[in-house]
């Protein structure tokens, strides 16, 4: 009998013992799984100044915008101040950019032009700024379903508007300066064209006085742009259901000498107060 206990007591130290065992290698395996696995080595740690310049490039040529911010990123903060460090600034900056990163492309190109406002490539510097803000939120599928470029942000208009004028204005003999100005003209129209949509929008909603207001703002502001046309007409058609024929008339024939061939002084125009969309990108 006292055999039998002996041998029950020992098999009951051992499962306790096993027990313990098992506690110990799961409370290991718990530890093991917060620290995580090991963290992935930098494979352009190794790499020479030159190497990974010359991987960001093959990068940039290629494609691949992720990898190629990354690494001319990589490769700025390694040398802040080294021979390719400048580079590596406006390159991080249209590859953030081409990767539709907006805002990072904005912030690196603001900060390189912060940093070397006197260099040689400095107006291209604010021609990116210019095409960084021309392009914001105008993706893949705007960009193929003809997004209307008066339907987006005038803000981001406004800074491309201002990033373009400097090229023109500072460096008028640099190759950018020619596509600056035109991109200027469409960014004005369609400037003019957010107000008149506004215009027509309380004009279909019979606030004349509004429509009137904001159509007055785009010819104001932007004296030159095909959309004035649409404004004058909104205009015309906001006071004639005002009733006030004498402003109605007047207006008429101020649209009469500035368009002289509008479809709403010859009777061709589309129903409705604005034709289809002149500018679309």
């Amino acid at each position: 009998m006292r055999a039998l206990n002996t041998i029950t007591n020992t098999a009951r130290d051992m499962a306790r013992n096993m027990a313990r065992f098992v506690a110990c290698v799961a409370a290991v395996a718990i530890l093991a799984g917060c620290h995580g696995l090991p963290e992935k080595t930098d494979e352009t740690a190794v790499w020479t100044n030159n190497k990974l310049y010359n991987e960001a490039q093959d990068a940039l040529n290629g494609g691949d915008w992720a990898k190629c911010a990354k690494y001319f990123e990589a490769l700025e903060g390694r040398d802040p101040f080294g021979h390719f460090a400048q580079q590596a600034q406006i390159n991080v900056a249209y590859c953030h950019w081409k990767d539709d990163e907006t805002a990072q492309a904005d912030q690196a190109i603001d900060r390189f032009i912060q940093l070397h406002p006197d260099h040689p490539d400095i107006a291209y510097a604010y021609y990116l700024k210019g095409m960084i803000h021309f392009n914001d939120d105008l993706g893949l599928f705007g960009r193929f379903s003809g997004q209307d470029m008066s339907e987006r942000d005038p803000k981001s208009l406004r800074e491309s508007y201002d990033a373009f004028k400097v090229v023109v204005d500072k460096y008028p003999q640099s190759k950018y300066a020619p596509d600056a100005a035109q991109r200027m003209r469409y960014i004005v129209n369609a400037l003019a064209s957010h107000e008149v949509h506004a215009a027509d929008y309380y004009y279909r909603r019979g606030a004349y006085v509004a429509a009137i207001n904001r159509a007055q703002l785009a010819i104001k502001e932007y004296k030159s742009a095909p959309a004035i046309e649409d404004a004058l007409h909104i205009m015309m058609l906001s006071y004639q259901k005002l009733n006030e024929p004498q402003l109605a008339d007047d207006t008429k024939r101020v649209l009469a000498a500035t368009f002289p061939d509008s479809p709403y002084i010859t009777g061709h125009a589309r129903p409705g107060t604005q034709q289809k969309s002149w500018w679309q990108f």
